[in-house]
């Protein structure tokens, strides 16, 4: 199949085929007699992994570490990226990575919106002091929009 075909089957763009490619997570493509790209089946199921494993939160860097797997995640059923019995440096690191990245991702965000309750509605808002309570009802901010002509206004000593 050539590369505007292969890149509808597994959902991306031509351009991201090649990205794909680029940065290795996909190895070069058989070519044509006339240099077009070849891709058989095999290579739309890897794709089709990759862009699963990226809307799952994982980078293109967190893949490339384990590019050379990549194809075991296209097996009926894929293995368990976390099993056990897998060997060591077999990937499961990654996952641990990503998942220790997202954690910290939602502590700093819990923080910012308990930060902003507490700002926008006072020490009632601190969930911690009230325990399963519902958050405040707040009312909405209005946001006025300044033309891009008109300079802020100036406070005078």
């Amino acid at each position: 199949m050539r590369i505007g075909e292969a890149a509808a089957a597994a959902g991306c763009t031509p351009r991201a085929l090649r990205l794909y490619e680029q940065r290795g997570l996909l190895p070069p493509p058989g070519r044509t007699a006339s240099g077009q790209r070849d891709y058989r089946p095999a290579e739309v199921a890897r794709l089709r992994v990759i862009r699963e494993l990226l809307g799952s939160g994982f980078t293109i860097e967190d893949l490339r570490s384990c590019a050379d797997r990549l194809h075991l995640l296209a097996q009926d059923p894929p293995p368990r990226c976390g099993a056990a019995d897998a060997p060591e440096g077999s990937g499961s690191g990654v996952v641990g990575r990503r998942l220790a990245i997202l954690d910290a991702e939602i502590d700093r965000l819990t923080r910012l919106r308990e930060d902003l309750a507490r700002r926008a509605f006072g020490d009632r808002a601190a969930f911690g002091d009230r325990a399963g309570a519902d958050p405040p009802p707040y009312e909405p901010v209005p946001v006025t929009h300044r033309s891009p002509a008109a300079p802020p206004a100036r406070a005078t000593p």
